[in-house]
């Protein structure tokens, strides 16, 4: 790098823009990494919240089980309701 005459360069600009420079970086790197753990855990939350959704769907009762066992239950409550009285 050459000195132009009429644009002396002064070292401590040069330092100045180095260290502005180093720090930018350092930003940058450190929100990358705050990024990158930030998305591991949603992963890992989501895989989380996945397990816990597929472990509640087996759980659950179909619909015509349901139907079957109101009806059978309203049945039951009607042919007490007719003997009683």
């Amino acid at each position: 790098m050459t000195a132009d005459p009429q644009h002396p360069v002064v070292h401590g600009e040069v330092a100045e823009l180095r260290r502005r420079l180093d720090v930018a970086h350092a930003r940058v790197e450190g929100g990358l990494t705050l990024l990158s753990h930030r998305a591991e855990q949603t992963a890992k939350e989501l895989d989380d919240l996945s397990t816990r959704i597929i472990a509640l769907e087996h759980t659950r009762w179909p619909l015509r089980a349901v139907a079957v066992v109101t009806a059978v239950g309203a049945l039951a409550v009607a042919v007490w309701q007719a003997l009683g009285r």
